[in-house]
C-alpha cells in the first residue's frame, strides 16, 4: 500500500494545505495511506481530529510524516529540510512553481526524486479535474474582486434612496482566463457596471455572456494571439500600443481596474502605464493579480498596497487564493486526488504508468535529472 505524506506549508505565509479531512477519506478509499504532519491544515481550518477521523496517521514532525512516504503531497514546493526526508524515488506532486524555484528543482532531482509540477497539467478536457491552475485562478479572480470593493471604500451597485442616487461602480478586467471570467461574474453579482479586454479572441463571447462590454483592438494580430493549448502569446510592441491607445481613454473613467495577465515563464506584462495610473480618479483601485510574477502595473509592489500622488491604490496582495484557505485548499485537495488516479493501475496497485499524457507533461524531476523539455533552457 502506498503511503502519502501531507506536511505543513513553510513558504511564506501560506495557509492552504494539500489534503482535507475529505479527500484523506477517498485517497484511503482507493487503496492509499496517508500520513499528515499535526497542525498541517490549521491555517485552513482543519483540525487534526478530523484528519484522523477521515483515517490519516498523524505524525508529529514533518520528517516523521515523509520519512516512510512513497509520495508528498504539497501545495507548494518543498523546502530543503522536507526534501532531505524523502527515500530516493519518492514521487512529489506540487504547485512548484518551476520556472522560478530552481534551486527546489535542483534539490528535487539530486535527491532523486520523481517530482510533478501541477502547474504543467495540460488543459485537455481528461485533465480538467486536476487543473491547479484553474482551480486555484478560480478564486483568486472572486477574491481580487472583494478586496478591490474593500479598499475602493464606495458601493458597488447602484442604488436608489429618498436622499439620492448612489452611482454604480465602474470595474475593468484586463486578461479574459479563469480568473478574469470569475472576476467579471462576481463584480456583476455586486452590481457593477463591467468591461473586460483580452488579446485572445474566443473570450470576446464569453465576456458578453456575463453581461459584461469587450474592449480589444480587433485587428489580425488579435485574432491569431491565441496558443493550441489556450494561452496568450505575448503581442508585438506594434498591438500592444494600439491597445493601450484604446483603453487610455477608458481606463480613466474606471473605479476599480483588476489585472491578471500571466505567460508562463516569462515576467507578467505590463498592462497599465504609469501615465495610464496617473489619469485615473482619486480613490480608484489597481488589483494587480500577477504581482508575483512582476505585476502587470507599473508602481504595484509585491505585498504592499501603493498609493500613488493622485490617490490611486495598487493592491499587490500574492495569494489571493490563500485569502480564502478552506475553500482554497478543499479544490486543490481535489486536483490532487485525482491526480493520485493516474499513479494507480487497473487493478489499484501503485504502479505509475509515465507514459500518460498527464503525467509525461506535468513530470519535471526523474532519475535524478531535470527531465522537462521547458526548463531545460
Amino acid at each position: 500500500m502506498a503511503v502519502i505524506a501531507v506536511t505543513k506549508e513553510r513558504r511564506g505565509d501560506e495557509t492552504r494545505v494539500a489534503a482535507t479531512p475529505e479527500t484523506v477519506k477517498k485517497l484511503i478509499g482507493a487503496g492509499f495511506s496517508v500520513t499528515v504532519e499535526a497542525g498541517a491544515g490549521a491555517a485552513a481550518s482543519f483540525q487534526d481530529a478530523d484528519y484522523e477521523a477521515a483515517g490519516a496517521t498523524l505524525a508529529k514532525t514533518a520528517k516523521a510524516a515523509i520519512e516512510g512516504a512513497d509520495i508528498l503531497f504539497k501545495v507548494r514546493a518543498p523546502v530543503d529540510e522536507e526534501i532531505a526526508a524523502l527515500k530516493s524515488g519518492a514521487i512529489v506532486a506540487a504547485g512548484l512553481n518551476p520556472y522560478v524555484e530552481k534551486a527546489a528543482l535542483k534539490a528535487l532531482a539530486d535527491k532523486g526524486a520523481t517530482a510533478f509540477a501541477m502547474e504543467f497539467i495540460p488543459r485537455i478536457t481528461r485533465a480538467q479535474v486536476m487543473d491547479m491552475l484553474s482551480s486555484q485562478a478560480n478564486l483568486a479572480g472572486y477574491r481580487a474582486v472583494i478586496e478591490g470593493a474593500e479598499a475602493y471604500g464606495k458601493a458597488m451597485p447602484m442604488m436608489m434612496t429618498a436622499a439620492g442616487t448612489v452611482a454604480a461602480a465602474k470595474v475593468f478586467i484586463m486578461g479574459v482566463g479563469v480568473a478574469g471570467l470569475q472576476a467579471i461574474a462576481t463584480a456583476r453579482r455586486l452590481g457593477a457596471v463591467v468591461t473586460a479586454t483580452d488579446v485572445r479572441p474566443a473570450t470576446k463571447e464569453q465576456v458578453e455572456s456575463l453581461g459584461a462590454k469587450f474592449i480589444a483592438v480587433e485587428d489580425e494580430e488579435f485574432k491569431n494571439a491565441q496558443t493550441a493549448g489556450g494561452y496568450a502569446k505575448e503581442m508585438s510592441a506594434e498591438y500592444q500600443a494600439k491597445q493601450a491607445e484604446l483603453i487610455s481613454g477608458h481606463i480613466g473613467k474606471q473605479d476599480i481596474v483588476i489585472t491578471t495577465a500571466l505567460i508562463p515563464g516569462r515576467p507578467a506584462p505590463k498592462l497599465v502605464s504609469a501615465a495610464q495610473v496617473a489619469s485615473m480618479k482619486p480613490g480608484s483601485v489597481i488589483v494587480d493579480l500577477a504581482i508575483e510574477q512582476g505585476g502587470n502595473v507599473e508602481g504595484g509592489k509585491l505585498g504592499e498596497t501603493a498609493v500613488t500622488a493622485n490617490g490611486v491604490k495598487i493592491l499587490g496582495k500574492p495569494n489571493l487564493p490563500g485569502r480564502i484557505a478552506a475553500d482554497a485548499s478543499a479544490l486543490y485537495a481535489r486536483n490532487l486526488f485525482a491526480f493520485a488516479g493516474l499513479l494507480l493501475d487497473k487493478e489499484g496497485k501503485f504502479a505509475p504508468d509515465y507514459e500518460d499524457e498527464i503525467l509525461k507533461a506535468a513530470l519535471v524531476t526523474q532519475g535524478g535529472k531535470i527531465t522537462n523539455p521547458a526548463l531545460s533552457a
